[in-house]
C-alpha cells in the first residue's frame, strides 16, 4: 500500500518510518525544505529513531521524503499530522492544517482514505477539513480521526504499544482505517464517531494540565505553611487506590498540555458552555514561572541583581530536544528581569534564542535544575560545592533540595 504522511515532525516522522516498516511505501511530505534535505541524507533529530532504521528504508525506497506535492497522487491513504498551535491571542491556530488539507485535496486521488491525526477540537474532521476538501476537489473521499498519542523519549509506551482510538464519517472510513493502524498498533478502540475520538484526546491532556495546576497551587499552600510539598505526596501516593501522583514544576511545556486544553476552552466559549476550571488551571500553570523567580529571589536573600545563575536543562521534558511553550524559558525571562545573570546548560538542546548550551559552569552563585535529562553531568556542582535548587518536575533525589 501507498501512503503520504503529511507532516514529517514529532508526530509525522515516527508515524512514517513505523509505517514504512510495515512494508508499506511511505510518502514523507513537508514543505520544510531543510528537513526534508536531512531526511534524504539520513540525518535523525527525533528521540527513538535509529539512524541505520531510516537509511535502510531510504535505500529500499520505502520511505521518501519530498517536498512535492506531486508524489502523493497515487496515495491509497493520507494522513495529516501537522502542527496545531495557539495563535497570538491564545486561541486555536488552524492555519497549518488548512494548508495540509488544501494541499492534499489539490493531489489526492479519488476514493482515497484521509486520516487526521493532528489535534484538534471536537468537530475539526468534520466541519473543518472535510469542507476543505468538498471545495477544492470533486474527488470522493473517506474521512477518519486517529489522534496522536505520541510520547517523545517515552521507553514503555511507543506507537505499537500505546491504543489507538479511531472513527471515521462512514463505518466504510472507520474500518479501513482500523485496517491501517491495526497493522502495527496493538489494540484500537473504536469510537461512535470523531469527535468522540477528538474530544479523547484534547481531555486526556486537559486532564494532565488542571492536575499539575492542583499540585502547583499545593505546592505553593505547602510553602506558606512549611511542609514539604514533595514529601506530602509521596505519602499520599501510599494510598493504592484512588490517587495519582503528580508532582509540581515551574510549569507545563511542550505541545499537548499548554496548548489542547485551550482548543477545548475555546470550543466551549463557541458554544456558550463555561471552561472555568480549564481557565484558571491554565491561569495556574503559566504564572509559575513568575512566581518560581520570585521564590528563588527570597531563597538568595532578596536579591537577585548581578547573582550568575546557570539552569541545567532547558527542553521541556526530560530527554527530548524541544522546547516548545517551555517554561524554562520563561524562567529565564523572569530571572533576568530581577537582576540576575543567567546562562543555561542542556546537553540535548543544541540551540536557543542565537545561544548554544553553554558548560556546567562550578563558579555560579546558583544552580538550578530545570529539566533532569539522563544525560545531564552534574558533577561539576557536585565537585565544586555549588549551591543548587532542584526545580525538577519528578520524584527524584538529585542530592539537593527541591524547591517546592
Amino acid at each position: 500500500m501507498e501512503i503520504s504522511v503529511i507532516g514529517q515532525g514529532y508526530v509525522g516522522f515516527p508515524l512514517s518510518i513505523q509505517l514504512a516498516l510495515e512494508k508499506n511505501t511511505v510518502i514523507g511530505f513537508d514543505n520544510n525544505k531543510s528537513k526534508v534535505f536531512n531526511l534524504q541524507e539520513g540525518v535523525v533529530d527525533i528521540p527513538g529513531i535509529n539512524s541505520n532504521v531510516l537509511n535502510q528504508l531510504l535505500h529500499e525506497k520505502q520511505f521518501i521524503p519530498t517536498i512535492d506535492p506531486n508524489l502523493m497522487s497515487n496515495s491509497d491513504v493520507i494522513i495529516l499530522a501537522v502542527p496545531t498551535p495557539l495563535d497570538e491571542y491564545g486561541n486555536p491556530d488552524t492555519s497549518f492544517l488548512k494548508i495540509a488539507a488544501t494541499t492534499v485535496a489539490n493531489y489526492a486521488k479519488d476514493k482515497s482514505l484521509i486520516i487526521n491525526e493532528s489535534t484538534s477540537y471536537p468537530g475539526t474532521l468534520r466541519n473543518l477539513i472535510k469542507p476543505i476538501f468538498d471545495k477544492h476537489s470533486k474527488n470522493t473521499f473517506l474521512f477518519a480521526s486517529a489522534p496522536e498519542r505520541v510520547d517523545p523519549a517515552n521507553l514503555n509506551w511507543d506507537l505499537k504499544n500505546t491504543p489507538r482510538v479511531i472513527a471515521g464519517l462512514s463505518d466504510e472510513a472507520t474500518d479501513k482505517a482500523i485496517s491501517v493502524y491495526s497493522a502495527f498498533c496493538t489494540q484500537i478502540h473504536r469510537a461512535s464517531s470523531p469527535e468522540i475520538a477528538e474530544a479523547a484526546k484534547i481531555f486526556e491532556n486537559t486532564f494532565r494540565m488542571v492536575n499539575i495546576a492542583l499540585v502547583n497551587e499545593f505546592a505553593l499552600i505547602a510553602n506558606k505553611i512549611g511542609f514539604s510539598a514533595q514529601e506530602a505526596i509521596s505519602a499520599a501516593s501510599t494510598k493504592p487506590f484512588g490517587f495519582m501522583p503528580f508532582y509540581p514544576s515551574i510549569g507545563v511545556g511542550g505541545h499537548c498540555i499548554p496548548v489542547d486544553p485551550k482548543y477545548l476552552s475555546y470550543l466551549s466559549k463557541s458554544v456558550g458552555a463555561n471552561s472555568d476550571l480549564i481557565d484558571l488551571a491554565h491561569k495556574i500553570n503559566s504564572e509559575m514561572p513568575k512566581k518560581t523567580a520570585q521564590r528563588i529571589k527570597a531563597e538568595v536573600g532578596g536579591d537577585l541583581s548581578n547573582k550568575r545563575i546557570q539552569v541545567a536543562g532547558i527542553a521541556y521534558k526530560p530527554n527530548v530536544p524541544d522546547v516548545r511553550e517551555s517554561p524554562a524559558l520563561e524562567l529565564i525571562k523572569e530571572l533576568k528581569n530581577l537582576g540576575a545573570s543567567v546562562s543555561w546548560h542542556d546537553p540535548v538542546v543544541i540551540e536557543w534564542n542565537g545561544e548554544k548550551s553553554s558548560i556546567m559552569d562550578s563558579n555560579v552563585d546558583l544552580g538550578l535544575i530545570a529539566t533532569a535529562h539522563t544525560s545531564l553531568d552534574l558533577t561539576p556542582w557536585k565537585l565544586a560545592c555549588t549551591r543548587v535548587i532542584d526545580l525538577s518536575a519528578n520524584g527524584n533525589d538529585y542530592g539537593w533540595p527541591k524547591l517546592y
